[in-house]
């Protein structure tokens, strides 16, 4: 008797054109680009403020550490609204929040009112990038999940290009009224934008189950284990942006550079290699059926990239251009890096999960420029940053080594 072999489902990607995966990508554009805008205007809005080169240095780590304290803060408070109110609610309050803010911020005149208004700022922004891919990872079929999530990210680190261009082209204020008015602009698509279903059906089968409950990720030593190891494979992308590119001016310095080398074209080169990464990391877990070899192997080119930029004997500003670039590259797993955590909670905690590890993310950046301006005096600018790299990529490896692998995982389960 003959045996007939099962013919291969064919996978559609044709919901990857859907709106809410555009209006997600799109959304993360907007969100890049504001969150990026200080850093990328931060030499030349605090001069024009009338502060000398080391007063730019100091006033600009307090101001990012408040931006950074205000994504920690977004991150728990849009997380827990997410998992109670839905995620669509996330992706409105938020996206008003730092647009108003960022128009606010084309029009500060000391450091006071910038430094609480980027806090303002992020808050809001914090809300973005979670929401976005829970709604992406919930909407799409599992089979192209990963996609999807290479696609918002993709599109959404090219906002980097946009701020850097806008700041090349206009000046700061007019920089930070355009990201605010993008951002308004924006609210009109997300009306058409409908609630996940998964989340929908748990609020109805399961109206007993306690969500967006941030004391669950600390309710035991393995919960809190759980939730810091994601925390700390994150963390390396902010080393490069918070760290190298945002002092690459000083670094630079320190390397024998003559020529000035630009933060902001550093920032814009690592985003633009993000959002290659971003894409490729996608289609590559997919062939590899495994989010954590993906991840791994690009913290590994990474870990050595940033070895090159410190210690490789760079000797000109188009140099560091193109180590920042490929670190970008290397630094593109964040779309996978979140959907994992997306898959390693259930539905009554996701969005609080996926949410608040970015921001607090975000935020150990208040601690590594802490670290790296301490040390930099009696080091040196390059030791001081070597240092901090050793650290922050070892606890990335250590994390990863001991995480569950989430590649196919089923996401319709609560905690």
């Amino acid at each position: 008797m003959q045996t007939l072999t099962p013919t291969p489902t064919r996978v559609s990607f044709r919901p990857l054109f859907a709106l809410p995966v555009i209006v997600s990508a799109l959304g993360f554009f907007v969100d890049v680009y504001d969150m990026l805008i200080f850093s990328i205007v931060r030499v030349p809005s605090l001069q024009s403020l009338g502060l000398s080169e080391d007063e730019v240095s100091k006033a600009g780590t307090f101001i990012i550490n408040f931006q950074q304290a205000g994504l920690v803060v977004g991150g728990f408070l849009w997380g827990a609204l997410g998992d109670k109110r839905g995620r669509m609610s996330v992706l409105f309050g938020s996206i008003i929040t730092y647009s108003l803010t960022n128009i606010a911020c084309g029009f500060v005149q000391d450091i006071n009112t910038y430094a609480f208004l980027r806090f303002l700022a992020g808050v809001g922004l914090s809300g973005e990038i979670g929401a976005a891919i829970v709604l992406v990872s919930e909407t799409l079929p599992k089979a192209i999940r990963s996609y999807g999530s290479a696609v918002v990210a993709g599109i959404g680190y090219l906002g980097a290009g946009a701020a850097y261009f806008t700041v090349e082209y206009f000046n700061w204020r007019t920089a930070f009224w355009v990201g605010g008015g993008m951002g308004i602009a924006l609210l009109l698509l997300r009306v058409s934008v409908f609630e996940s279903g998964l989340f929908s059906r748990m609020k109805t089968e399961h109206k007993e189950v306690s969500r967006g409950n941030v004391l669950h990720f600390f309710r035991s030593w393995p919960e809190a284990i759980k939730y810091l190891r994601c925390v700390t494979v994150g963390m390396p992308t902010w080393f490069v942006v918070g760290i190298l590119a945002t002092f690459a001016n000083e670094l630079g310095q320190a390397l024998g550079i003559d020529e000035v080398v630009k933060p902001g074209r550093c920032v814009m080169m690592i985003y633009v290699g993000m959002a290659v990464g971003d894409l490729l990391s996608g289609p590559l877990s997919h062939w590899l059926k495994s989010r954590l070899k993906t991840i791994t192997g690009l913290l590994v080119l990474g870990t050595i990239m940033s070895g090159i930029y410190l210690f490789g004997g760079i000797h000109t500003a188009s140099g560091i251009y193109t180590v920042c670039l490929i670190l970008g590259f290397c630094t593109g797993y964040i779309a996978m890096f979140l959907t994992m955590v997306a898959e390693l909670y259930g539905t009554n905690l996701r969005n609080t999960a996926t949410t608040s590890v970015p921001s607090v993310v975000r935020g150990t950046l208040i601690p590594m420029t802490l670290f790296f301006q301490a040390l930099k005096p009696s080091l040196g600018a390059l030791v001081a940053a070597g240092i901090l790299g050793v650290l922050v990529y070892g606890l990335s490896f250590w994390s990863l080594s001991r995480m569950e692998e989430t590649f196919g995982k089923d996401l319709d389960f609560v905690e």
